[in-house]
């Protein structure tokens, strides 16, 4: 299929123009190539290794969460020189979705990490940027049970701050650095929170509200869409395709 009908077709689908996001996210297409695809790509990062990755998997269209323009900068020297320069020699297009993936029903992070760990029902909450951004649930499970369920979802340790009670009853999700909003989570009634990181200060923090704190990684809780987006993008097409793996440990 041609690039640009694919680019309609996942803005349609996350609804990219009407989501909000940080200003540095520029959802969409941020990279074009010539115009059509033969292998996709997916991966959480941008970065110079992982434009390599591709280049080496021959994808010429990689859909990442994190995209290029992410970190400030207004001259292309140095990575961004090399990145740039990869993908106009190969060919590849990049396209990014941070804020619409997260909190889309279907492909998003949240919602898949939430059904990876044995939750349903949950309700959007958390305003940011003029929408839901994260999900609310109900639920009645221990903390260490809890604990171990999100650890084989994300395939790695789980870090907890443990200032709520033992019985998870109310739990809020936001994957990726949502931490930080810890004191926002308690002020909404949640005893329980799950995210992928935060500032050191989130955990004292956490204690002293009375929140579960739980630090999956904001990698680790940030793979879940754009391996299913990709999936659903190559299945439309009937075209291959392949996650870059390349986690930070964070």
């Amino acid at each position: 299929m041609h690039l640009q009908e694919s680019v309609a077709y996942l803005d349609e689908l996350l609804q990219t123009g009407s989501t909000g996001d940080y200003p540095q996210a520029h959802n969409g297409l941020q990279f074009q190539n010539s115009g059509s695809i033969s292998r996709i790509g997916a991966a959480v990062d941008a970065c110079e290794a992982v434009i390599r990755d591709a280049v080496a998997e021959r994808v010429d269209f990689l859909i990442v969460h994190h995209g290029l323009y992410w970190m400030p900068g207004r001259s292309v020297t140095g990575a961004a020189y090399r990145k740039t320069r990869l993908l106009i020699e190969a060919d590849v297009a990049v396209y990014s979705s941070h804020l619409p993936l997260d909190i889309h029903p279907e492909h998003g992070n949240n919602a898949l990490l939430a059904s990876a760990i044995g939750l349903s029902n949950g309700q959007p909450f958390f305003d940011a940027f003029g929408q839901d951004i994260g999900l609310r649930f109900e639920v009645e499970i221990s903390r260490e049970v809890l604990r171990d369920r999100i650890s084989h979802a994300v395939g790695g340790p789980v870090n907890l701050a443990p200032g709520g009670p033992h019985l998870c009853r109310h739990l809020g999700l936001i994957t990726g650095g949502a931490g930080g909003e810890v004191a926002k989570a308690a002020d909404l009634g949640i005893d329980t929170f799950l995210t992928g990181e935060g500032p050191h200060w989130s955990f004292p923090l956490a204690e002293e509200k009375g929140v579960n704190l739980f630090y999956a990684g904001h990698y680790a809780t940030e793979t879940f869409g754009v391996k299913a987006l990709a999936a659903h993008l190559a299945a439309k097409l009937n075209l291959p395709w392949v996650f870059l793996d390349h986690p930070t440990g964070l």
